[in-house]
């Protein structure tokens, strides 16, 4: 059975810790024990980690060998705002999956209320998706900085850069990946109600190709997981 990961707090040298509400739940929800080991992810690697010392808001550990882990693409997630609960539900699903960074987009169909109050749900995102990488072994949670507007969205780097479209009737998402097989892609999700006309064509101006997920119209939350789930699909 594969020992637990932890993305560790503080790391220094051959030492990493634990803070804050993160040991809290090691030490007193699990009861972790001296001499116990784990996985602790350091950012740069993964190595295994010897519990030395125990606190009620601080556990500290010994850094042994490193342990391989497998590379994965560079993906970014434009995630437009849509409800915050179905949207701490994508982005939970999505960290699981892979994303490597996630940025929440201001769009012209994002309600009003939730354009003004997402930047105070930026740390309850950021937390979400720190849970979620440890709960699915990875080695650091993805990015979520601050909201950005759609001009901003569009300069975001890629290889490829590709905008999902309920009205895109010729290209599907996996075909374009299959053509490009890019190992540093941007997904463009819109909010509840889709994209606007003169947004997509804001998108092609900005050199990013549209694509369709299917006949279908999905959910927000469901498009940017299945969105995710094919491009890893067709890149693994």
């Amino acid at each position: 059975m594969s020992r637990r990961r932890w993305i560790a707090d503080e790391v220094s040298g051959n030492r990493a810790a634990l803070t804050g509400d993160h040991a809290e739940h090691l030490s007193r929800v699990l009861r972790a024990r001296v001499g116990q080991e784990f996985e602790i992810a350091t950012g740069a690697s993964v190595r295994s980690g010897r519990v030395t010392r125990i606190n009620h808001d601080r556990v500290e550990f010994e850094l042994g060998d490193e342990i391989n882990s497998t590379a994965t693409p560079n993906l970014t997630l434009a995630l437009s705002i849509f409800k915050f609960d179905r949207m701490e539900w994508a982005i939970e699903k999505c960290t699981e999956l892979g994303a490597t960074r996630i940025v929440p987009v201001i769009a012209s169909r994002t309600e009003t209320h939730l354009a003004a109050a997402a930047p105070k749900r930026v740390e309850r995102w950021q937390r979400i998706a720190h849970q979620a990488s440890e709960q699915s072994r990875r080695n650091s949670p993805p990015e979520i900085g601050q909201p950005v507007k759609m001009t901003a969205a569009l300069a975001l780097p890629g290889a490829i850069r590709i905008v999902l479209a309920e009205s895109e009737q010729q290209t599907m998402l996996k075909d374009v990946l299959h053509t490009h097989s890019p190992r540093d892609i941007v997904l463009a999700l819109g909010p509840e109600g889709g994209w606007t006309p003169s947004e997509l064509e804001l998108f092609r101006d900005a050199g990013w190709i549209a694509a369709s997920l299917g006949n279908t119209i999905l959910r927000a939350e469901t498009a940017a997981i299945a969105a995710l789930a094919v491009t890893l699909s067709e890149l693994a």
